[in-house]
């Protein structure tokens, strides 16, 4: 497939080429040409090697680790594309850094999703495409227009395919209690929720499952895994409370510190992640699989250019 629009064009920062390349693959063009480097002392250089004047580009960067060279990184390509006079400027942000810092849990906490979002606003962007935001409300932390991608439906069709016995979809937490509903009406499955605590930074404890997973085969559902802690616990607590096997699936692979060994070695059977963050050495995690948000986004563009509806992208192809 090529696209024939000539204003339509697609960049890429260093976070995640492979998923860069597979949406311009998509929509059937190929990455706009950048240099990118840095000085010596490790400042970022940019340059574009090609015009965008009167273009639309589509700038394609997740702020996952290193989120702060990621981020500064994004700020710099948008100024550039901003001062070669790009008609306007998408910032598709597959995965949004800072996101759970969206709140003052406790006195004196800056509240940092909102600060990047005033940052890339600054810096020039018109619109942000995002997927699976942490907090919902991020949204309105800016004043241009966020188009807000779900993963549910990518995973509600893979487990579709699955063809599961007496699943039971299961929030890790009551913060996640929608997300989980939506694929727990995808897959007509009923719904429970961990009732958990966290008594200091870094610790959670199970107090209570709520809902019936006796008997079930079970599907943790959350949009971030980070040290998997959470999910561990949880899928302990599943096990325990009689669940047969235990599948878990996110949108964001963050996998950062003990998440590896953790997933290995907890009664998990299988983790099901996109690939809005890169992970390195995949096929040597046993029971990851990866699933491409490529053709969602690459799809979202293509309307958002077209300026078509982009409802129909968040239901489930089931």
């Amino acid at each position: 497939m090529s696209y024939s629009d000539p204003t339509l064009k697609i960049f890429s920062c260093s976070s995640n080429p492979k998923l860069s390349e597979a949406i311009a693959r998509y929509i059937g063009l190929e990455l706009g040409n950048v240099v990118m480097g840095r000085f010596s002392d490790g400042e970022i250089h940019i340059r574009l090697d090609e015009s965008v004047r009167g273009s639309d580009v589509y700038l394609i960067q997740s702020t996952s680790a290193p989120v702060n060279d990621h981020l500064i990184e994004l700020l710099v390509m948008v100024d550039a594309l901003k001062r070669a006079s790009a008609k306007t400027i998408n910032v598709v942000i597959p995965y949004y850094g800072y996101a759970r810092q969206d709140r003052k849990a406790r006195s004196r906490d800056p509240i940092t999703a909102k600060l990047v979002a005033n940052l890339i606003e600054t810096a020039g962007a018109h619109r942000v495409i995002a997927m699976d935001l942490h907090a919902m409300q991020i949204q309105g932390f800016f004043d241009i227009p966020v188009d807000h991608l779900l993963g549910v439906p990518i995973l509600g069709d893979y487990f579709h395919e699955k063809g599961l016995l007496a699943p039971v979809v299961v929030s890790p937490d009551h913060g996640g209690v929608v997300r989980a509903r939506r694929l727990a009406d995808t897959l007509q499955a009923p719904l429970a929720i961990i009732d958990k605590r966290r008594p200091e930074p870094g610790v959670v404890e199970v107090m209570n499952i709520i809902g019936d997973v006796s008997g079930r085969n079970a599907i943790l559902i959350d949009d971030i895994i980070d040290t998997a802690g959470t999910i561990v616990l949880a899928a302990n607590a599943l096990k325990e409370a009689g669940a047969l096997d235990i599948y878990a699936c996110c949108t964001h692979p963050v996998l950062s510190g003990p998440a590896i060994e953790r997933l290995e070695a907890s009664p998990i059977m299988e983790i099901v992640v996109t690939d809005t963050i890169p992970i390195h050495d995949a096929t040597s995690i046993s029971k990851l699989k990866v699933l491409s948000v490529a053709p969602l986004m690459g799809e979202a563009i293509i309307r958002i250019h077209e300026q078509q509806s982009l409802s129909k992208l968040f239901e489930p192809h089931v």
